[in-house]
């Protein structure tokens, strides 16, 4: 454990006496984001259950509606696929309607992190609010697809730091031997957004114009900025000046973008051996190798490669980016196997997607109790994610029987859901409370990255096989003309590939660390 998380035990008194957390508020938490290395004096004194309780909802209220739209816009799209590519487009590049989001997501979650530590997480948070509206209303009057892939890497561009800066906020408002307690909490909110997600999508679609679905995020995000707005000012970060890295971040940019372009892209939009596919890929690597260099080199590196070398942390990392991509590339394109193949429409794919979504939901519920009962975190997902991949496997080598598909769906949700609250508990701890920001930034990264990775690797693979070859030819892939036969056995050798993203997924969970709260909780109140 680091001696970053020790905290003085009149800070954690009055969860002992009163059997409740302290929470406190974003301006009296001693981290790079308030600029004090201790709390304030009233933030040490002993608060009442009613102080308490009331501390955690007026946070609790203002940070979940953020998450449940960043959430809930990774998923919400997935059964309206089909419908966007037959109003707007061939069904090729509607992989980028996800991926361009997920892209943005990506780049932008670790400048967030490094914005929320520097200026306070609420300031960044009203930022990308703003942002992420102003993306939705450009996707909802968008009257082409590249306008809408455009209008989708906008709206990304806040949306990254939705979850960025709520996870943040949540390791600032509860500390981390009491948060499984009140994940409870959290798992409501990705209920609804999880669960929800792909079935208001599908219903919204099925019943009326899919533009709904942007337009709905207006009075949403509305609604959160004014919840925002009313917590208390962070104090002035000594952070606030420390050197910038726009070297950085521009070539981390250039880096992300040119690789998973090539890997969603390659195959259809331009041939492997070609000198278009030789460009792209030698700019991913030059980049990146640049980049390494550089970060190395920076006294403010723009990504937080200390905090991955932390024992255990670069382990943690690789388990949520295979859980991610395997996750991600399954939701994007189980509703395209279900309503090509299977022939369903987009609220009967929504509701076939409701045990995948509602057993993530489960598992992340059952995790957090589990880690709550006995005191660790971390050693439920080496077995969910690999019960993930034995049903995943069963989808490609088993015919696509009802039954096979909503139980192979169940089981892969709540191996997923056991993934996310224990990387988030041992990048909080390892880290330490002083770079919450930069820790949750890079557990968002890397879950972007993946979650990216896998939407456009995966669809692009189904799609070359599908017969998208040659430059160009992925626009005149269309729904109607795709033999549900042919559909079927390229997402069979698809579900394969998916089956072992999964499995090397739980390799990496079995190498992470299990974190002992109870043991994190005596030595912070010693």
């Amino acid at each position: 454990m680091s001696d970053e998380e020790d905290f003085s035990p009149d800070r954690s008194a009055s969860s002992a006496t009163a059997g409740e957390a302290h929470l406190l508020s974003e301006g009296s938490l001693p981290s790079s984001a308030t600029g004090t290395e201790h709390a304030h004096p009233d933030a040490r004194a002993p608060a009442t259950e009613d102080l308490t309780r009331s501390s955690f909802a007026a946070l609790f209220s203002a940070v979940m509606l953020p998450m449940f739209m960043g959430a809930v816009d990774q998923t919400l799209l997935v059964t309206a696929t089909p419908r966007i590519a037959s109003e707007l487009g061939g069904l090729a590049e509607t992989s980028w309607i996800a991926a361009g989001y997920l892209l943005a997501c990506t780049i932008m979650a670790p400048l967030y992190g490094r914005l929320g530590d520097r200026f306070g997480r609420r300031n960044v948070m009203l930022l990308a609010l703003a942002v992420f509206a102003l993306g939705s209303l450009a996707c909802a009057l968008a009257p082409t697809m590249r306008l809408l892939i455009a209008s989708r890497v906008l709206q990304g561009l806040g949306g990254g730091g939705l979850m960025v800066l709520s996870q943040a906020l949540i390791g600032e408002l509860v500390p981390p031997w009491d948060r499984p307690r009140y994940q409870g909490y959290f798992a409501v909110v990705f209920t609804v957004s999880s669960v929800g997600g792909p079935l208001i999508g599908g219903l919204v679609v099925h019943g009326g114009d899919w533009r709904w679905l942007f337009l709905a995020n207006l009075p949403l995000a509305a609604l959160a900025m004014w919840r925002m707005a009313l917590l208390p000012t962070p104090h002035p970060s000594p952070r606030r000046h420390a050197p910038y890295d726009p070297l950085g971040f521009m070539l981390f940019a250039l880096c992300a973008a040119s690789a998973l372009v090539w890997f969603g892209q390659v195959g259809h939009s331009f041939r492997l051996l070609s000198p278009a596919s030789a460009l792209v890929a030698l700019t991913a690597v030059v980049a990146g190798l640049v980049l390494a260099r550089q970060q190395r080199r920076h006294p403010n590196a723009f990504l937080p490669l200390d905090i991955l070398k932390l024992p255990g942390v670069a382990w943690v990392c690789l388990s949520v980016a295979g859980f991610a991509a395997t996750m991600f590339g399954l939701l994007f394109l189980l509703p395209i196997y279900l309503q090509v193949a299977r022939h369903a429409n987009a609220l009967d794919a929504g509701l076939q997607l409701l045990p995948l979504t509602g057993g993530i939901v489960v598992g992340s519920t059952l995790n957090s109790r589990f880690s709550a009962r006995t005191g660790t975190s971390g050693k439920l997902p080496p077995w969910g994610l690999g019960a993930a991949a034995v049903a995943i496997l069963a989808l490609a080598l088993l015919p696509p029987f009802p039954g096979l598909i909503t139980a192979a769906a169940a089981i892969c949700g709540l191996g997923f859901g056991t993934v996310m609250p224990s990387a988030q508990l041992a990048t909080q701890i390892l880290a330490g409370r002083e770079r919450l920001g930069a820790a949750a930034a890079l557990l968002s990264l890397t879950r972007s990255t993946g979650a990216t990775l896998g939407t456009a690797a995966f669809g692009g693979m189904a799609f070359v096989l599908l017969g998208s070859s040659g430059a160009g030819e992925g626009a005149a892939l269309q729904v109607a003309h795709l033999d549900p036969a042919r559909v079927t056995h390229v997402f069979h050798i698809v579900f394969g590939v998916l089956a072992v993203a999964a499995a090397s997924a739980a390799f990496a969970a079995w190498r992470a660390p299990c974190m002992d709260l109870r043991r994190h909780a005596a030595q912070a109140r010693r």
